[in-house]
């Protein structure tokens, strides 16, 4: 067989403050286009991956430890990012993990570039009771794809609204095994 008809290996490892620009546009992208319908078109066509770059840059350099951020990566090319780290429930942090964000570029959705990201993030997380992640209420697609990786909505509701207009998320939790001594 001809290892070039083959396409290159997915490699997901950390992200590196050179990433910034292509993981603002993969979230920018993403939110364009996961959110069309969703969410007033007029937010959307409004934002900006230089803007979301410069802020990422910044939040990169004075995250410290608490947020963990990975890309996925094939041929080179950066095709997907996740980031992860403690729940945030209000103020207080929990000893439960929190998938704050995971994205993969329009033209790579179904090439296993998220389910490789979502794999890593629950391997990082492994110490963890539970990962939670909160997802927009009426995107279907992201919530099948969670529910497929064992994810289950727990029940939770949170208000969130877009430029006047209500857009709830809902809390998925998947339980990690780990229990308490």
């Amino acid at each position: 067989m001809d290892d070039t008809s083959l396409p290159p290996a997915l490699r997901v490892r950390p992200m590196a403050l050179a990433d910034c620009e292509r993981v603002s546009e993969i979230r920018v992208r993403g939110w364009q286009y996961a959110y069309r319908g969703l969410m007033p078109q007029s937010f959307l066509d409004g934002l900006s991956v230089e803007r979301d770059a410069e802020r990422r840059r910044s939040r990169f350099r004075d995250r410290g430890d608490a947020v963990t951020e990975l890309v996925a990566e094939r041929g080179g090319t950066i095709v997907g990012w996740a980031a992860h780290g403690p729940y945030r429930d209000g103020e207080v942090r929990t000893a439960d993990a929190e998938l704050y964000a995971l994205y993969v570029d329009a033209a790579h959705l179904g090439t296993g570039a998220g389910r490789a990201l979502l794999a890593a993030v629950l391997e990082q997380c492994a110490g963890h009771p539970c990962l939670y992640l909160w997802v927009l209420r009426e995107n279907a697609r992201a919530r099948r794809f969670y529910e497929i990786a064992g994810f289950a909505a727990d029940g939770v509701e949170e208000p969130y609204e877009v430029d006047g207009v209500p857009v709830p998320e809902v809390r998925y939790v998947r339980e990690l095994g780990v229990t308490s001594a």
